[in-house]
């Protein structure tokens, strides 16, 4: 039986402390082997992001005790901070970018006890310093090739980004001149390269000024020479009115390409001649969908081929799900399970795809899809309730119609309490939550920050305001030149 109170001040098991405790989510997924890995948070560690590998028998560790913080700084939000690679013997071999000081480290966790990660990179005492991020680990050459963001003089604009191959015996940990630059730094924004199945090329993205990613970028192609150098690097996808946020290779050597050039961010496929020259652009999946997102971050993956020759996908309106693409005949299959909104960290490994997921009464997750049998599974970060999920609010997607006759989405989530009801024809106050960005978007996922005011009696509307990504590019540029007015 429910007891009538106002709204606001139903006793809640949800507190303050408790929403905090739950802040942030697993992300940067990897594979290392037959092992999962990524970055998890430590709330209560001051906000440490720490490295998690579950083991191919189920069990899960910490990589990386404290003090060590793996994040970056690099475009200041960031981008993947880790790589690591299995080796044939003496376990994984790591590299990572710590917090604090902002250097690269490697890392061998399965060492002796003691071992502890040593420095790649110098420290510069320029401005903001340097900075590292996307690494790919290639030790037959003995390096380790990332994004470097370098700081020239003390004011923020002051900075360069190029593509950068760091020496992996620790000569460079001393020495910036032992840092060998891959890229011309023709643009002022990069990301890392993604290196094709043969070793023979590689593709990365670069935008400039004022463009912002979701605005446009180019993907940038170029060949490895024997000695190691990229040559001949050509724009082949993009331009100032197109957005690329990813480019990578399926198994077989063919490009990838996520390009809104049709209003939507859509997959695309693209055949290499033998001079290196971009054959015909087709069209993987055309739908009125998005197929990746805002460039936030650098190293964010919508999509990743598997050997097997399907697709592992991220796509949708609003929030995105996880599909299985067959990229010859465009048939899309979504993974089944509870989880409503997939994070942009993507990894595969043989037939298995993992991934990050959330829904509306579950926080986020590291779910496995197995694509030979169709099953998924929760294999890392396990949700638990820290209350009784009567508690937790049952959101509904909404549209509205706005000025003109626009459409405004938001998720709405109405006051719920097993032991509460509103007094008899009393309407509950709603927080109205818009979130950040312009570009941003709101997930319909478990949030406590959300449930500590709806099971307290007040209601909160997530608005996916015009501007928000998930929608289409028409969508997300409502904003240029309105900004304060449209959203």
């Amino acid at each position: 039986m429910q007891n009538e109170a106002a709204h606001g001040s139903w006793p809640s098991p949800v507190g303050a402390a408790l929403a905090a405790a739950n802040d942030g989510r697993p992300a940067c997924l990897g594979t290392v082997g037959d092992e999962v890995w990524w970055t998890a948070p430590r709330p209560a560690e001051g906000g440490r992001r720490t490295l998690v590998r579950r083991r191919a028998d189920g069990t899960e560790e910490t990589v990386l005790p404290p003090p060590w913080n793996v994040r970056n700084r690099v475009i200041e939000y960031g981008g993947h901070p880790w790589a690591a690679v299995e080796r044939p013997a003496g376990g994984p071999l790591l590299v990572f970018c710590h917090f604090p000081d902002q250097r690269l480290y490697v890392h061998e966790p399965d060492a002796a006890p003691g071992t502890v990660p040593r420095p790649l990179t110098p420290v510069s005492g320029v401005g903001g310093g340097l900075r590292w991020a996307d690494p790919v680990l290639l030790p037959d050459r003995g390096e380790v090739w990332c994004v470097l963001e370098e700081f020239t003089g003390p004011a923020p604009t002051d900075v360069r980004r190029v593509l950068a191959a760091v020496p992996l015996d620790g000569s460079a940990a001393e020495d910036r001149a032992a840092v060998r630059e891959l890229s011309d730094g023709r643009h002022r924004f990069v990301t890392g390269p993604r290196i094709s199945p043969d070793g023979r090329r590689a593709v990365w993205l670069g935008w400039d000024h004022p463009r912002m990613p979701w605005d446009g970028t180019e993907a940038v192609l170029a060949d490895i020479a024997a000695d190691g150098t990229l040559k001949d690097a050509r724009t082949v996808a993009g331009g100032p009115g197109e957005s690329v946020p990813q480019a990578d290779w399926d198994a077989a050597g063919r490009l990838l390409l996520a390009s809104d050039r049709t209003g939507w961010w859509n997959l695309y496929r693209a055949e290499l001649t033998a001079d290196g020259a971009l054959g015909p652009v087709r069209a993987l999946c055309p739908r009125e969908e998005e197929f990746a997102g805002p460039l936030w971050q650098t190293g964010l993956t919508w999509f990743k081929a598997l050997e097997t020759g399907p697709i592992a996908v991220l796509h949708g309106r609003g929030d995105a799900v996880l599909g299985i693409l067959d990229p010859d005949t465009g048939t899309l299959v979504d993974a089944p399970g509870p989880w409503t909104s997939w994070g942009s960290t993507l990894a595969v490994h043989g037939t298995r795809v993992l991934g990050v997921a959330a829904g509306p009464r579950r926080h986020h997750e590291i779910v496995e899809l197995d694509t030979r049998t169709g099953r998924t599974r929760v294999v890392g970060s396990p949700h638990t309730d820290r209350v009784d999920p009567a508690h937790y609010p049952e959101p509904v997607t909404r549209t509205f119609t706005g000025p003109g006759g626009r459409e405004i989405h938001a998720h709405v989530h109405p006051p719920r309490n097993p032991g509460f009801t509103g007094p008899a024809g009393a309407l509950p106050p709603y927080v109205i939550r818009a979130h950040g960005g312009p570009t941003g978007h709101s997930a319909l996922v478990l949030d406590l920050e959300i449930a500590y005011f709806t099971s307290r009696g007040i209601g909160v509307a997530e608005v996916n305001y015009g501007g928000s990504t998930g929608y289409g590019r028409a969508y997300r540029e409502r904003l240029r030149g309105q900004w304060g007015v449209v959203d």
